[in-house]
């Protein structure tokens, strides 16, 4: 297979690109792709009173769904900008808290079939108020969930949202393996 063209179809936050390829035996096909500039997933640790983990999650409305889901803080990085900052941002502008740490739960591709969208997971320690506006076609609610109901949700599918998912389970792992973080 080789590559023959490539051409932008749309550009906006992120750019749809169209590749057409010869085959082996001659023929040519299209494929579009999506072409991100990455985004970060926030696990957001509360201290509870009994002090077993809890998680800030969100009820957001997604338009390409066309429905309200549960899932973690996330959000687009700006071209070039640091991944630490974008999580920081994002942090504040949709759940008003500030983390004094972000712990790195690794990286993972969004949806490399049809993306180069890499996503940067962390866990975000150390909350305080600290509040930024939201983007504006964003319809948040933010609520507290324990970790071990997220976990056991992940497991049987009632947390469908795969990027939340994977930073779930990735911090109740880095959690059970570092008691006291948080």
């Amino acid at each position: 297979m080789e590559l023959i063209n490539s051409r932008i179809a749309w550009e906006g936050k992120w750019r749809v690109r169209v590749d057409t390829f010869r085959l082996a035996g001659g023929g040519h096909y299209e494929r579009g792709a999506i072409e991100h500039p990455g985004a970060v997933v926030l696990a957001p640790l509360l201290a509870t009173e009994d002090g077993s983990p809890a998680l800030l999650m969100l009820r957001q409305f997604r338009s390409a769904l066309n429905q309200t889901i549960l899932e973690l803080p996330a959000g687009t990085r700006d071209p070039d900008e640091a991944w630490l900052a974008c999580a920081q941002r994002e942090l504040r502008e949709e759940t008003g808290y500030r983390a004094a740490e972000m712990i790195s739960l690794g990286e993972v591709w969004a949806a490399p079939g049809l993306s180069n969208e890499r996503m940067a997971l962390f866990l975000a320690v150390g909350l305080t108020a600290d509040p930024l506006p939201m983007d504006i076609d964003e319809e948040i609610a933010v609520e507290v969930w324990q970790l071990d109901e997220l976990v056991a949700m992940a497991i049987d599918g009632r947390l469908d949202d795969a990027k939340s998912v994977a930073a779930v389970l990735r911090a109740a792992h880095h959690l059970a393996a570092q008691p006291g973080v948080g």
